[in-house]
């Protein structure tokens, strides 16, 4: 009987294959990746729409756009819960008292996950006690953090007012946007934070440069010259949660660009600015309720045009 020599695999041979294996991996991965991007650039999108119609909604019953901060420190997502099919959430929580703080050791309803809130691109995951959010409303491009002081004393004495639709105390009216509702700004993203204060994290801290902006100019200067790397300059990097009214956890301002530094002043100026993990831009839904994704490379006046309700700016082609 003759015997048939087995062939097996020579090790040089093994290792072409690994080889092979190894090149085709490397060409599927970013493919992938680009299509998951873009299947969760589109979700993020739709979650933008969702939140631009409960706005719609709550004007329809309330006569108001929903505040930036009411009386007891609750932002908008807190206030938009009902029109989200979140209402037995809404129902757990009391109005009449401050938010809960975060408690990671018996988690309230300040821990919940709102998964509307949420971008599926940013995985960054916020200790417990701590119900995160991505989308904040827009305040304007006045560096304002609320409403002018009528105290003379006050450094924010007859400070100009929010020019945005959903800021501290705000009781906006559709009838008061009129730049027009299809090119003034309702919401955009923000990236979840980092949780320390010991770690500097450029797009998603909230700095503070220690110095006292008049304008929104000053403001954007200041912030993207200051040193990072001072961690004295640490201003809030404790994340985000959708049931404050914190200016970074619910709101964000036409000051900076898209996905530049976003610093705090005290007392009372603030420069956060909408940020993502999306490429190149964060999405965005207008007072209308479309949805656009905005470039970091839209100019500045277009920028800052987009957050104002009433400046009176003619805005076109901003974005795709």
């Amino acid at each position: 009987m003759i015997r048939r020599r087995r062939h097996a695999f020579t090790l040089v041979e093994l290792l072409v294959v690994i080889a092979i294996i190894s090149v085709l991996m490397s060409l599927l991965l970013p493919a992938v990746q680009k299509v998951r991007e873009a299947a969760n650039r589109l979700k993020c999108q739709n979650n933008l729409k969702q939140i631009g119609l409960a706005v719609q909604t709550y004007h329809d019953n309330m006569n108001v756009l929903p505040p930036g901060r009411d009386a007891k420190g609750f932002g908008a997502p807190a206030h938009l819960l009902p029109y989200i099919e979140m209402g037995n959430l809404h129902k757990q929580i009391d109005f009449n008292n401050p938010p809960p703080p975060i408690d990671p050791v018996t988690p309230n309803v300040t821990g919940v996950t709102v998964k509307l809130y949420l971008c599926p691109s940013d995985t960054n995951i916020l200790p417990v006690g701590a119900g995160g959010n991505n989308y904040r409303a827009n305040s304007g491009s006045i560096i304002l953090n609320g409403v002018p002081s009528s105290n003379p004393s006050d450094p924010n004495y007859n400070f100009p007012a929010c020019n945005g639709v959903i800021y501290a105390l705000s009781r906006v009216r559709i009838t008061d946007v009129t730049d027009g509702t299809s090119t003034t700004a309702c919401f955009s993203e923000m990236r979840k934070g980092d949780y320390s204060n010991g770690t500097s994290t450029d797009i998603v801290d909230t700095f503070r440069p220690g110095t006292f902006p008049n304008n929104a100019d000053e403001a954007r200067a200041q912030c993207l010259s200051m040193d990072i790397t001072d961690l004295s300059k640490q201003g809030k990097s404790n994340g985000q949660v959708w049931i404050g009214s914190d200016h970074s956890d619910t709101r964000y301002y036409h000051v900076l660009l898209p996905n530049e530094r976003s610093c705090m002043f005290p007392p009372g100026r603030i420069a956060t600015t909408a940020n993502s993990l999306h490429t190149a831009g964060v999405n965005m839904v207008m007072c209308d309720g479309s949805v656009h994704f905005i470039g970091n490379s839209i100019d500045l006046p277009t920028w800052r045009a987009l957050g104002s309700r009433n400046g009176e700016e003619v805005v076109s082609g901003f974005g795709f």
